[in-house]
C-alpha cells in the first residue's frame, strides 16, 4: 500500500536562492563493523532474529556494567586521523538522557564536550559545471563515539511510522552497536550548489570509511546514515563575501536518517525550497526534526528539536576515561591507507581514463569494482564499459548504489572479467555480449553458461562471411561506389547488412576488413 505524503508549500529553487543563502550542517552516523557491541560482548551481525543478540548490558538491566570495545576506540582514532582531526589525549563518555522506546536504558552512552577527535576537515571534489572539478573544504567539528539505538517497527499503519499504526515492536539487536558520529561545522559559501556539495561530501566520506575498512557503509541497511541540517539567511552578497558571512544563521531543521546519496541531495534541495516558502509567508521556521520520504520527495514534521541542554548530559560514572597514548596514535596513523584522492589519480593514470571518464566512474561508485575487475583479467576499458552500462542503469532504476545492487544479485568483478574474456577470445561480439549480460543480470547463470544456453557464438567460417559480403556489395552499388571513392565511413551501412544476413553471428571487424579490401 502506498501513501501520498502531503507536501508543504515550496518556492522554485532558483527563486529561493536568489533571495536566501543556504547554510548546512551534516551529521553522519557510521556503524563500525566490529565483531561485538560497544560496551558488551554481544555479536553485531546484521539481519539476525529480533532480540537474539542482547544481554543485560545492552538491555540496560540493573547492575550490568559496560566495558569499552578496544577495537571501536582504535577505529574512532583512525577515522579522526583520516579526517585530519586532532586526537584527544584524554576524553570520556557521557549519558545523553532522553526517552525513546528503542533506548532500553532511557539514555544513550555517547560523548558530548570531550570527543575522541575534533577540529578536522575533508576536501571534497565537486563538479564545476564545465567538465572539471573544484575543491570544497568541509570543516569537521568533531567525531565522537557512541552506541546505536534499537529499532522500532510500527505495525498496521500505511506509512511504517507510529502515526496510524495498530501496535509497535522493538528489536534491541542494534542497541549498543558501536557508532561514530561525524559532525561538520556549518557549511557556508556553497550557494545554489549546497545540495550537490552535501552529496559529494557524504560520497567522499563513504569512500574514505570504506578505504579504512572500519564499516561496510551500507546506507540502505542503515550502517551509514546522514542527518541533514538546513537553514536560510537573507542574501546580501555573494556566498563567500564578508558581508554575507556576517549575516546571522537562520533557524535550522534536521532531516533525519537520510540513507542514500541521491536522497541527501534531494532532501536538502526540498528543505531549501520549503524554508523559503515559510519565510516568504511571514512565519518562522520551527526548529524540528523532519522525515524524508523517498517515494514523494518531500519531508514531513517529526518532533520539536531539542537543544543540548535538554539532554542533561553528565559524565558516565560506569566508564573510565579514554586516554590513548601518543605511541598508540602514531601506530594507528601508520595503518592508514592511501588517501582516496591520491588513489583516484593513481588509478586514472594506470587505467588511461580521461578526466570525464574517471568522474563518471566515481559518480557511479564503480572505482573499486573496476579495480577488482581489472585484477581479475579484464582490460580497464572493458571494465568501465560493462559496469557503467546496464548494471549502473539498473542500480539507478532501483534507487540504490552500484555496489549494493551488484552484491544483491551476485554480480561480481569476476563475472565481468569472464564476459570480457569471451569477447576478447572472439567467441562473442559486442551485441552478443550485451545479450549475455542481460541474461546474467536476470539470474540465468554466468556468462559462459548463458552464452552456451542461448547458442551465442561467432561463426568462424570465413567463406560464409565473404559470401555474405559479396551479396551485400552487389545489392548496394551506390554505397560500394562511395567506399571506392574513399568515403570509408559508408562501410558502416554495409557492415550492418552483413551482420543481419549472418544473424548477428559474424565478426564486424572482419566484415569491415573484407569490405574495404574488396572496394579499395
Amino acid at each position: 500500500m502506498t501513501t501520498t505524503h502531503q507536501a508543504d508549500a515550496v518556492v522554485d529553487y532558483d527563486e529561493a536562492l536568489s533571495r536566501f543563502d543556504p547554510v548546512m550542517g551534516l551529521e553522519v552516523h557510521v556503524e563500525l563493523h566490529t565483531n561485538t557491541k560497544m560496551f558488551c560482548g554481544c555479536p553485531t551481525e546484521f539481519g539476525a532474529e529480533p532480540n537474539s543478540q542482547v544481554c543485560p548490558v545492552c538491555l540496560g538491566l540493573p547492575g550490568a556494567l559496560p566495558v569499552v570495545n578496544e577495537k571501536a576506540v582504535e577505529s574512532a582514532i583512525r577515522i579522526g586521523l583520516a579526517l585530519n582531526c586532532e586526537i584527544a589525549s584524554w576524553c570520556r563518555f557521557a549519558r545523553k538522557n532522553y526517552f525513546y522506546p528503542d533506548m532500553p536504558k532511557n539514555f544513550q552512552t555517547s560523548q558530548y564536550d570531550e570527543p575522541i577527535a575534533f577540529e578536522g576537515y575533508l576536501d571534497v571534489d565537486v563538479d564545476d559545471g564545465s567538465g572539471g572539478t573544484e575543491v570544497f573544504r568541509v570543516e569537521i567539528e568533531r567525531a565522537h563515539m557512541e552506541e546505536d539505538t534499537g529499532k522500532s517497527l510500527h505495525i498496521g499503519g500505511a506509512t511504517g511510522r507510529i502515526h496510524g499504526a495498530d501496535h509497535s515492536l522493538v528489536d534491541y539487536n542494534r542497541a549498543g552497536i558501536p557508532l561514530i558520529e561525524i559532525v561538520t561545522k556549518p557549511l557556508v559559501g556553497a550557494g545554489a550548489r549546497a545540495p550537490e556539495v552535501a552529496k559529494a561530501y557524504v560520497a567522499a566520506l563513504r569512500e574514505l570509511l570504506r578505504a579504512l575498512d572500519v564499516s561496510d557503509v551500507k546506507m540502505e541497511q542503515g550502517s551509514m546514515r546522514c542527518d541533514a541540517n538546513v537553514s536560510l539567511r537573507a542574501k546580501t552578497g555573494e556566498p563567500t563575501s564578508a558581508e554575507q558571512l556576517a549575516v546571522p544563521l537562520g533557524t535550522r531543521t534536521e532531516t533525519k536518517n537520510v540513507n542514500s546519496l541521491r536522497s541527501v541531495e534531494r532532501a536538502i534541495r526540498y528543505e531549501i525550497s520549503r524554508h523559503a516558502a515559510v519565510l516568504d509567508s511571514g512565519r518562522s521556521i520551527l526548529q524540528e526534526t523532519r522525515h524524508w520520504h523517498e517515494d514523494t520527495g518531500v519531508t514531513t514534521s517529526g518532533r520539536v528539536k531539542s537543544d543540548a541542554d535538554d539532554y542533561r548530559y553528565f559524565p558516565e560514572p560506569d566508564l573510565v576515561p579514554v586516554a590513548p597514548s601518543r605511541e598508540l596514535v602514531e601506530a594507528l596513523a601508520a595503518t592508514l591507507p592511501e588517501p582516496p584522492a591520491e588513489r583516484r589519480k593513481r588509478l586514472q593514470n594506470d587505467w588511461g581514463y580521461s578526466d570525464l571518464e574517471m568522474r563518471d566512474v566515481y559518480n557511479a561508485g564503480a572505482a573499486e569494482l573496476i579495480e577488482q575487475t581489472v585484477a581479475a583479467g579484464a582490460s580497464p576499458a572493458a571494465a568501465r564499459k560493462w559496469w557503467l552500462g546496464e548494471p549502473s542503469r539498473r542500480a539507478n532504476e532501483e534507487a540504490t548504489d552500484l555496489v549494493s545492487y551488484a552484491a544483491g544479485i551476485g554480480f561480481t568483478p569476476a563475472t565481468v572479467a569472464e564476459l570480457d574474456s569471451l569477447v576478447r577470445s572472439g567467441r562473442l561480439n559486442d551485441s552478443m555480449a550485451r545479450e549475455v549480460l542481460s541474461g546474467v543480470l536476470a539470474g540465468e547463470g554466468g556468462p559462459t553458461a548463458v552464452a552456451d544456453a542461448k547458442g551465442l557464438e561467432l561463426k568462424q567460417d570465413d567463406g560464409a562471411l565473404e559470401a555474405a559480403v559479396d551479396v551485400v556489395i552487389a545489392a548496394n552499388p551506390d554505397v560500394a561506389a562511395k567506399i571506392s571513392d574513399g568515403k570509408v565511413a559508408a562501410a558502416g551501412a554495409l557492415i550492418g547488412q552483413v551482420m543481419k544476413a549472418m544473424k548477428g553471428q559474424a565478426d564486424a571487424g572482419k566484415a569491415r576488413e573484407l569490405i574495404l579490401a574488396k572496394l579499395q
